[in-house]
């Protein structure tokens, strides 16, 4: 695991082209790697993605350059790390440009200056000032509000929803989603299953998002997932005379886990195994008390998290229809052969590995992603990526093969490894993580299947960690922090040091001396 290596047919010869390349970027949240049956998931299928993946480069070890939303989104936009964009957390995202964050320009902001239409559908979450470069023809949502400010496309998804499912009144076991505003049934893993509106209302409680599990009552056709592959496919529709640069932004797999229709069920709850790390009791992790782990135990009961395991299978196999639809679309209108297409996802989700949800950390389910990358003619089918790679690349790489001059960023194109003509990229990734200073592990650094996380200075408390992915892959046994023999792991701790420092140093990182004077074991 871990070596460069890139499996597929000889290099086809790239043909001659009149037109520039068009691009359609997918994006899914919180989809972790292996919710794909390509990566070897024996209940979800998906055959569309492993369709696209099989017909181009498929990259089995791509990770997130930090897992949270908001943070992921700006580097893989930028190309920069999360450290020099400053966009450590989630409420930044529509903060004021005069902020200083964010400061470089995205992909679609120079495709933008040569040529490009750009439009962007679903899920944004990053600056809105970076949006400016967006031609949708609808730019207000409710109240003249930017689709690219705070809840705009939620807005313009309700209004939607307002023509087609009128809102009405809640029945026993149903609340509001938190999305659509519509009732949805709850199961088991709902933190308020068995409560009741008005049980919730005398106690003052707050609904996020991660708390809704259930059945959301209406109709698939006008899920938020339709809802935006519809938008995308108009967009294309609309675009195929010039050269365009559409993004889908799914908003699903992430919360509210609430499928609609047959998607609702589609693999039973009691066919699905909890995961094998769910009773871990994470005595020698950083993450003991991560994500609420400690409070809420229906995530480490096996039972119920049968139930949120098959409602993100059901999302997830949503938007692979979709997504089949999207590719349909690129060969009716004869698009296929002249558009580059990116799939991926911003982070995973825990569902209940180390008896946690949501994301925010580096273990496996949170921080390794899907990718893969079409382009016919210029990417060879059966294209397999054994090399590591992180999503801060894809912004040199969609320039490399839109054929726009390069431009600054501290990633690196793709195409060296998708082509083999690169035999050193693809070594290690690194993740990060920079929010709360160094109350947490800041860094992961993974390579040659060992991974290790520590913080950025040489006093924090936070326990390090290294796992042998090799062995060890559902990453139960830290073998430094508190272990006794952690001194047997100095030589492989220090290799992954002098790793990241390389890497810190080549991104110009503030925080170089802290991790080299930090006691590893």
């Amino acid at each position: 695991m871990g070596s460069v290596m890139a499996s597929s047919s000889l290099l086809a010869n790239t043909p001659a082209k009149t037109k520039k390349p068009n691009l359609l970027f997918i994006m899914t949240d919180q989809q972790r790697w292996d919710a794909l049956s390509i990566a070897g998931n024996t209940v979800l299928q998906t055959p569309h993605l492993d369709r696209l993946a099989g017909q181009g480069a498929y990259f089995k070890h791509a990770y997130t350059p930090c897992a949270v939303c908001c943070p992921a989104r700006s580097v893989v936009l930028t190309g920069h790390t999360v450290e020099k964009t400053g966009m450590t957390r989630n409420d930044f995202a529509y903060t004021p440009e005069q902020e200083g964050l964010m400061t470089q320009p995205t992909f679609d902001e120079i495709l933008t200056k040569n040529g490009y239409r750009c439009e962007y559908y679903g899920k944004w979450h990053s600056l809105s000032a970076r949006a400016e470069c967006y031609q949708n023809p609808v730019q207000a949502a409710r109240n003249g509000l930017s689709i690219f400010g705070p809840g705009g496309q939620t807005y313009m998804y309700r209004d939607y929803l307002n023509q087609h499912v009128p809102r009405r009144e809640l029945q026993i076991g149903e609340f509001y989603e938190n999305i659509s505003q519509r009732p949805y049934r709850t199961d088991p893993i709902d933190r308020y299953h068995g409560m009741s509106p008005a049980e919730l209302k005398a106690k003052d409680i707050g609904v996020v998002q991660p708390d809704q599990h259930g059945e959301l009552l209406m109709s698939s056709r006008h899920s938020i997932t339709a809802f935006q592959a519809r938008q995308t496919i108009e967009a294309i529709e609309r675009l195929k005379d010039q050269p365009f640069s559409i993004t889908c932004s799914f908003h699903f797999p992430h919360s509210p886990i609430t499928p609609t229709g047959s998607y609702y069920g589609m693999y039973p709850p009691e066919a699905i195994d909890p995961p094998v790390s769910i009773h871990d009791d994470m005595s020698n992790s950083p993450y003991v008390g991560t994500n609420g782990r400690q409070r809420l135990s229906e995530y480490r009961d096996k039972d119920k998290i049968r139930y949120m395991i098959s409602n993100y299978y059901g999302l997830v196999k949503e938007i692979d229809d979709w997504v089949g639809e999207l590719l349909k679309t690129l060969d009716k209108h004869g698009l296929t052969e002249n558009t580059m297409v990116i799939f991926t996802s911003d982070h995973g989700e825990m569902l209940g590995a180390h008896g946690m949800r949501e994301k925010n950390v580096f273990y496996e389910e949170s921080a390794h992603v899907p990718l893969m990358i079409r382009f016919p003619g210029r990417i060879n089918d059966h294209t397999v990526i054994d090399g590591y790679v992180s999503l801060m690349d894809l912004f040199a790489t969609i320039l490399d093969y839109m054929g726009v001059e390069k431009h600054p960023s501290d990633g690196q194109s793709l195409r060296g490894l998708i082509e083999t003509t690169d035999t050193t990229q693809g070594r290690y990734v690194v993740a990060e993580w920079l929010w709360r200073g160094d109350t947490e592990s800041n860094y992961m650094i993974v390579k040659d299947g060992w991974k290790m996380m520590i913080p950025c200075t040489e006093t924090s408390t936070v326990l390090n960690a290294l796992y042998d992915l090799n062995t060890d892959p559902y990453e139960m046994n830290n073998l430094i922090g508190h272990n006794p023999n952690r001194s047997h792991y100095a030589e492989k701790t220090e290799e992954l040091r002098r790793c990241l420092l390389e890497w810190l140093n080549k991104t110009g990182s503030a925080h170089v001396e802290g991790v080299r004077k930090r006691k590893l074991v």
